[in-house]
């Protein structure tokens, strides 16, 4: 859904269940005619394709990719970014941390990334850009020292200039520019914008430019731009109000550094303020967004500083007093207040806003994946909602 002739907006097909080729591609079938009907009936329909690495490995058998490519021609759609974030199962069973497994430290991750861009290049339409997010190297808490975090933070600094040397090929040889996206988020290795352009500016740049300068012969300033070509920022709205960072904050800041945001995520973390007499109230509302599936980590910030709880079990279980909390439940992105509890919608405003008078990227992806997993009360037919979250959001930024 192409939106002022300039951003590429759809969902994420994370939202589905399926972790096979077959169900992916079926939910695509079942539900993207639909809501290109709604949104897009006489202009193309941009699709943000989550695969897992089995679905992947599965799309690259026989016939299935060049089938896949014809059915997107016949219903007038296109594949512009994709997942790589979630390398396994995804749903009906419980993810927790183990979504970032493999991390940015084994080969698994590389070879499912380099797997994903090759399916990318070919489905990209000519003259477009494509992106792919992925995780931010790795879950904090599975490092106990400082050493062992700087090893992770290595390893993954040279697998990921692995695979933009491999963009920089396939851009040769196919002529479609691809780009991937890092996404912060709480307990990640990066979870904020000071983290990330640490780790972008003294561990990933200086190891690609070593390997860069050694194999291709480019100069420093030449090998820093093949980097931030193609290693950028996937900004996911609910991740940094999680942070409690404003947008304005984080775009400024890399504008000041010079990398690029390859994607925006548009996303809405739970908002828990705590009115004076509705306290127990409050408590009951966000203990029906308790559940076993993800991570739900809880951000509390005081006296300048961020406090993240690994999950929500652990703030329900306590209930001491809080001003504010905020919680990692990507709920629906046109909802600002339901029950006693709010959301982050207002961090989405303030995201568009600043895209009104910036050009930082072409690329937009609404992200609510836990509709199966919400209060009963928010939960109403799978594809409407799908169509009033991209209407909603079309409508603001019209």
């Amino acid at each position: 859904m192409l939106i002022q002739d300039k951003f590429h907006v759809t969902y994420c097909s994370n939202i589905h269940p399926g972790e096979d080729w077959e169900s992916t591609f079926r939910n695509l079938k079942d539900f993207i005619p639909k809501i290109k009907g709604e949104l897009s009936k006489n202009s193309p329909f941009g699709i943000g394709l989550r695969l897992s690495n089995a679905a992947s490995i599965q799309l690259d058998q026989g016939s299935n990719l060049e089938d896949f490519k014809n059915w997107l021609a016949q219903n007038d759609c296109y594949v512009f970014t994709m997942n790589g974030f979630p390398f396994g199962e995804f749903h009906n069973t419980e993810v927790k941390d183990k979504v970032h497994a493999p991390d940015w430290t084994t080969r698994e991750r590389v070879d499912y990334t380099k797997r994903l861009f090759k399916q990318l290049a070919f489905l990209l339409p000519s003259g477009m850009s494509g992106g792919i997010s992925t995780s931010p190297i790795s879950y904090k808490h599975w490092y106990t020292t400082k050493d062992q975090l700087a090893h992770a933070l290595k390893t993954g600094s040279k697998h990921l200039t692995e695979v933009l040397l491999y963009l920089k090929e396939l851009e040769k040889n196919t002529g479609k520019y691809l780009h991937l996206d890092i996404e912060p988020e709480p307990d990640g290795l990066l979870e904020n914008t000071a983290e990330f352009v640490d780790f972008y500016e003294n561990y990933l740049m200086p190891t690609a430019s070593r390997e860069i300068i050694s194999r291709m012969g480019l100069n420093e300033q030449e090998a820093e731009h093949l980097i931030k070509r193609h290693i950028t920022l996937c900004y996911d709205i609910c991740h940094y109000s999680l942070a409690f960072e404003e947008p304005i904050f984080t775009f400024e800041q890399m504008r000041k550094v010079g990398i690029a945001i390859g994607k925006i995520q548009v996303s809405s973390a739970l908002k828990i303020i705590f009115e004076k007499g509705k306290e127990d109230q409050i408590w009951s509302s966000l203990e029906r967004f308790n559940e076993p599936t993800y991570l739900h980590q809880v951000t509390e910030k005081k006296e300048g500083k961020v406090r993240v709880y690994n999950d929500l079990p652990m703030v329900l279980k306590n209930r001491k007093a809080h001003k504010e909390l905020r919680a990692h439940f990507h709920v629906p992105i046109f909802l600002e207040k339901f029950d006693d509890l709010y959301s982050t919608q207002d961090q989405i405003l303030s995201t568009l806003s600043y895209l009104d008078k910036h050009d930082i990227t072409e690329h937009l992806e609404v992200e609510t994946y836990t509709w199966d997993v919400l209060p009963e009360t928010l939960k109403v037919d799978l594809g409407q909602s799908i169509i009033r979250e991209l209407k909603w959001l079309k409508e603001r930024m019209a």
